[in-house]
């Protein structure tokens, strides 16, 4: 289930421009970092002087980008140009090895620019070389002033992209049971986590150790003053807001204007991440089945029968693939990411439930990144190399054990794939996690925008309230959006779009907990 859970942000941007599209403790939104950072020099002072990290060398502070025209990136509105940035392997070495984060950007398109404004994507693990030029749409008014700016992180796609599997590799593991039923398809689910994490390190090698999120902050820091920015100006989406609220932490004092939009919960550790999800994953599913004159309870449990039959005899379906358990949960929450896909869910549910699961796994795939010839991307990959690199918590089969019918209280539907998914996510993981939950406290930083919307089903709304009081007070401003889908911006409301413009275009600052209904 792990790929269902955290592939949130990457998804949500492909729901956001298409309509229905092709998340451990991290997987926030990437607009957290721009607000803050005018002031609080001095509070950063202190926390660097006993940082582990020295100061920059000129080689990499004063490189200048060639940028040169994109293959395949073209989107209406922009001249889409790529550069290589170069950025130390191993932060605590920054006069050692290097390697290439590949950037992309549409210069401003009106007058009177105002610098680079960032964006990430979330996963981790999402393209945003692949994803930004697509997204520039919804941007448009913020394209006038601003030079629009996104990269691959650190073993993503062009930026020494990590694949941990083969097409067939993968395709053969979806027959693993992620709701192990007896000790045998426990044993398979656990051999399969530890053989993914052997292929990771294989595939990564030294790598592996420098990829978390503290080392794409600051790789974001470099990629600051190598634009030629003073301050950072920052959109994050889903994990790229804890990345975001990282940075923030790290570099109060460069926060420019920062917005962080479907907002992963800082405070909790992977068990608390993984409640959250279930709670947010049910509360989407509960709006739908609303929606189409469904009892929610009595919905779900329609579903949940659903699931058994599957798992007992997976499905049939026109590619000749069978239709997994797994596999149909995956379709099911595809949907839920945006309002407009759930008659496609509505669909669906339907066919599976007359016996034919074409519709549930062509969803699912979408979701998992697999093209019609069978090929897999690496989103995934990255995703769970960064992922395990950064929780340090790794909750045993008993401890999840113990935990699962809380997990089945919050969701009927999805607790138990949740549940299960802490304990084969990084299982038997080949190198330790760096933290419980990520540091975003920032003293003394500029306003950063936290935008929450009540029905995001993959960070649910509580932790953007929870990202503005970590931010510190008179740091994080929220912003509520009462809708459905995952993240606020350009999903239909006027009040939100006009607030967060004006933010980034002009620095007004809302009333903290300010409402767009």
């Amino acid at each position: 289930m792990s790929r269902v859970v955290r592939w949130s942000a990457a998804v949500a941007a492909a729901l956001l421009i298409t309509g229905c599209g092709s998340g451990s403790a991290h997987s926030s939104d990437s607009s957290a970092d721009d607000s803050k950072g005018h002031s609080g020099a001095s509070a950063s002072a202190s926390r660097d002087a006993d940082s582990p990290f020295p100061e920059l060398p000129a080689s990499l502070t004063a490189q200048k980008l060639t940028w040169s025209s994109c293959k395949g990136a073209s989107a209406p509105g922009g001249d889409w140009q790529c550069a290589t940035m170069k950025a130390p392997l191993d932060w605590s070495r920054p006069d050692g090895e290097t390697i290439g984060v590949a950037l992309i950007r549409s210069k401003a398109t009106g007058g009177n620019r105002m610098g680079s404004l960032l964006f990430n994507f979330g996963g981790p693990g999402g393209s945003g070389i692949s994803t930004m030029p697509s997204y520039a749409s919804l941007a448009s008014q913020l394209h006038k002033r601003y030079d629009l700016v996104s990269w691959d992180p650190r073993g993503v796609g062009a930026s020494e992209g990590i694949r941990c599997r083969s097409d067939k590799a993968i395709q053969a593991a979806e027959t693993i049971d992620a709701t192990p039923d007896d000790a045998a398809e426990l044993k398979a689910y656990l051999d399969d986590a530890a053989d993914f994490g052997q292929g990771c390190a294989r595939a990564a090698g030294k790598l592996l150790t420098h990829v978390s999120t503290t080392d794409t902050a600051r790789d974001m820091d470099l990629m600051r003053q190598v634009l030629g920015d003073r301050t950072l100006h920052y959109f994050g989406i889903s994990y790229g807001t804890e990345l975001g609220g990282v940075y923030a932490h790290l570099f109060p004092e460069k926060v420019g204007r920062l917005v962080l939009d479907a907002v992963v919960d800082p405070t909790a550790d992977s068990l608390g991440h993984a409640k959250n999800q279930a709670l947010g994953f049910q509360r989407a599913l509960d709006d739908y089945l609303k929606s189409t004159g469904q009892d929610p309870k009595r919905g779900s449990q329609k579903i949940v029968s659903l699931l058994k039959r599957i798992d007992a005899k997976p499905l049939p379906t026109s590619s000749g693939r069978k239709l997994t358990q797994t596999l149909a949960l995956t379709g099911i929450v595809l949907p839920l990411y945006s309002k407009e896909s759930w008659p496609i869910l509505t669909s669906a549910l339907a066919s599976a439930q007359s016996g034919d699961g074409s519709e549930l796994l062509r969803l699912a795939d979408e979701y998992n990144d697999r093209g019609a010839a069978g090929h897999y991307g690496t989103t995934t990959h990255s995703q769970r190399v960064i992922s395990c690199l950064d929780d340090r918590q790794r909750p045993t089969v008993a401890e999840v054990k113990a935990q699962l019918p809380e997990f089945e209280k919050i969701s009927p539907v999805f607790g138990d794939f949740l549940g299960w998914d802490t304990a084969g996510w990084c299982h038997d993981w080949p190198v330790a996690g760096e933290f419980d939950h990520p540091e975003v406290s920032a003293p003394g930083a500029a306003p950063v925008l936290v935008v929450g919307n009540t029905g995001d089903p993959a960070t649910p709304y509580e932790g953007a309230r929870r990202m503005a009081d970590g931010l510190g007070q008179g740091v994080g401003v929220e912003l509520t959006w009462k809708g459905e889908g995952h993240g606020a911006y350009g999903s239909g409301s006027t009040c939100v779009d006009t607030t967060v413009n004006a933010y980034l275009l002009k620095g007004t600052v809302p009333k903290d907990g300010k409402v767009c209904s």
